[in-house]
Parts: structure tokens; sequence; C-alpha cells
């Protein structure tokens, strides 16, 4: 017998399931690295956000994107992480709110950030898509098929600040060192690998130490993310990480070298889904009848639809979960600026039909997807504020 999912409370207020527009443009997660660019004298590059007003005089600029630490998260965390609490108290040009980008989910954000570039643009739109020969691809666990620098195209600002003379260096999992992921969002820096926050602040100041000039560093962090997913927010393990991150924190910044800055940002937020909020395509056959392919993640599914299929199938599921979630075509959701503009070859990725949740629902496809999908306590991908709202805290 199957043990029942415990769900903490992860204390979110009620305007966390307002729903959030990504800002492409002039607030999102894709315009981090286009200023630190324009902070470091890369050619071409715009700083729509204005950090370079914080940044005066600095040369060596590290960003550490924490996974799952989303804007309503940062409250939650600051029991257990008073260095985050102390950066959050830092005061007017210091600390600023994001958006990420849509679907609010870890692929799709990790690739906005270091291509400098909405989802429509990189074309990682989701956290599994159908390919082209009508396989899904987990954008997680992906190896070189497809081909990343086909699948993704947009050069990435990383690259374009070593074409510049900036030193680069991505450092994260030893394991990710060129999957399809890494090369999508980091190709053009150097590698280093980090089993644990330890080993990622040492590589990331060391980086930050090495040679003469302007240098970027980019660091990665999944604790927090993942102890969400297994746990949920406010578990005894999400705790635990957000120590984890707490450490991480106090050393970079207090290892941070003269003429050098530290800016935080995160992915996405997650939030706790009770049982009774979970809709099993299994339990309903009226979902599944005229589908193809299920792709997406529970909080936004992407549904592949046989010829002829797709307003049949848009009804059915308008008509079952009504309020708890927007059920749009792909048309729809592309034409009211969801993913930023999408060009011909990227449309396909995306589904016929996407079931976008709202409030706590998710959706789960037991019938198309491993079991863990389901057993998860916190998921995101979705577009209330929980989900979409990022911090961006700087610190030099």
């Amino acid at each position: 017998m199957t043990a029942p999912i415990v769900v903490p409370a992860d204390h979110l207020p009620d305007d966390a399931f307002a729903t959030i527009r990504p800002a492409y443009g002039t607030g999102s997660l894709a315009d981090v690295l286009p200023g630190v660019c324009a902070v470091l004298g890369v050619p071409g590059a715009a700083d729509v956000l204005g950090i370079g007003e914080q940044l005066d005089g600095i040369e060596r600029i590290a960003v550490l994107l924490v996974d799952g630490l989303g804007t309503y998260q940062l409250p939650v965390a600051a029991p257990y992480a008073p260095v985050l609490a102390g950066l959050v108290a830092g005061g007017p040009g210091r600390v600023r709110t994001l958006t990420c980008g849509f679907p609010s989910t870890t692929p799709v954000s990790l690739v906005s950030l270091g291509a400098g570039a909405p989802p429509g643009a990189h074309g990682i739109l989701g956290f599994t898509v159908r390919k082209p020969d009508g396989g899904i691809l987990n954008h997680i666990h992906w190896d070189t098929d497809p081909d990343p620098r086909v699948w993704q195209p947009v050069p990435t600002r990383l690259e374009a600040a070593a074409a510049a003379g900036v030193a680069v260096t991505a450092v994260t999992r030893p394991e990710y060192e060129g999957s399809g992921l890494s090369v999508s969002a980091n190709r053009g820096a150097v590698f280093a690998g980090a089993a644990d926050h330890g080993a990622l602040a040492t590589r990331m100041l060391a980086a930050l130490r090495a040679g003469e000039g302007p240098a970027l560093v980019y660091g990665y962090h999944p604790d927090l993310d993942r102890s969400g997913h297994e746990d949920g927010v406010d578990s005894a393990a999400w705790q635990t990480a957000a120590r984890g991150v707490d450490e991480l924190l106090d050393r970079l910044v207090t290892g941070l070298p003269p003429g050098a800055a530290l800016l935080v940002t995160a992915d996405h937020g997650q939030l706790n889904v009770p049982a009774d909020a979970r809709v099993d395509m299994a339990d309903y056959p009226a979902l599944s009848a005229g589908v193809t392919a299920v792709a997406g993640e529970p909080r936004v599914r992407y549904l592949h639809t046989a010829d002829g299929a797709r307003d049949d199938v848009a009804a059915a599921w308008r008509e079952l979960l009504g309020e708890r979630a927007w059920v749009l075509t792909r048309d729809e959701a592309i034409a009211q600026g969801w993913f930023g503009p999408v060009p011909p070859g990227h449309a396909g990725r995306i589904g016929d039909v996407v079931v976008i949740c709202l409030d706590r629902t998710v959706v789960l496809a037991s019938e198309w997807e491993p079991p863990i999908v389901g057993r998860l306590v916190a998921y995101h991908g979705s577009v209330t504020a929980a989900e979409m709202t990022v911090p961006l805290l700087i610190v030099r």
C-alpha cells in the first residue's frame, strides 16, 4: 500500500495565487545577463534592469542561481537563513523582484538566463516537450539527441562575454558537464564541477580571484528545489536545504574580492499541493479522448491531439477543470505572449492544447509519466506569483 503524501504548510498568502505575466524585456530573468554583460563592457549588451547603477567600478561579477528560491520562499527561509534575510533587507536598489519566463520551470529558466532571451526564441519551452519524431524530450535528462546547438540556436550571453575578452566560468554539479541543457544554457563558459555547496563557493570564489581583467562567474545550486519537490516547502528537509543556501551565501559574501559583486537570483518559486488538488488523467477518460501525446509537467500540460480533435479536446478539458485551469490552444497561448515571440520552427514543441493550472491544482498523467511525478509534494510551472516571481539580490 502506498503511503499517503505528507504536505506541510508552505505559508503562501492569498496574493501568491494572483496570475503574473512574464516581463520580457523589462524585468525578467532573461534580462539579467545582458545587464551584467553591459557592466563588463561586452559590445551590444543592454542593461534594461539598470543594475549598472549599483555596480559602478565593478569588473568581476558572480551570478548565483538558487533553484526554487522564489520571492515567496524568502520569508519562509528567513528563520533558517539569516545571511539571506540580511541580503533581502539590504535596501533600495539592492533587492528587486523579477519574473521568470513561462512555463516557470527549471530548463526554461536556465536557458532564458544563459541565452538572455525569452523561451520562444531559444526554444526550450517546457520541462518535457514532443520532438518532431513524436518522442518526448526531457530537458533535464538530455545528452546530445537532439543536438543542443541546433535545438537551442540562440548564442548564449556567456559566449558573447568570452568573445569580448571576459573570463567566463560556469560552476555546477559535475554530472551536468556536457549535458544538452548545460550546452544550451552555458556554452561559452569554462566548466568547473562542484559536488556540494561548499565546493560551489570555493570554485566560484577561485574563479573571481583568478587572473586580471573582467570576469563573469555563473553558479547553480539545486538542493532547495529538490527538497521542496520531495518533501515540500518548509519541511524539515527543506529547512536543512535553506541552511545550506545560507552557508553558501555566507562564504560568497564574506569572500568577495575587491572589485567584485554577487548577484543572487532563482529560476522559479514553488507551492505545495495537497491530495485533493491532484487530478489524474487516468481517472477521467474524457481527458484522454483525442490525445496522442502528453508533455509539459503537472502545472502546465501540453496536449498533442489527433487530426481534427483539438477543439473537442480543449472543450472536454474546460468542462472538467472549470475555473481550476486555463485551457488554451497553442495559437492562443502564443498570441497572448506567454513565451515571447515564437518562430515557426519552435511552435510545434508546444502542445496543440495548453492547460495552465491555477490555485494549487495539478494534472497528473500517470499513464504517460513515471510514478515519481505524482508523488512530489511541491510543484511549479504555472503563472501564479508564487511560481513566477524571483528575487534579484545585489551584493558588492
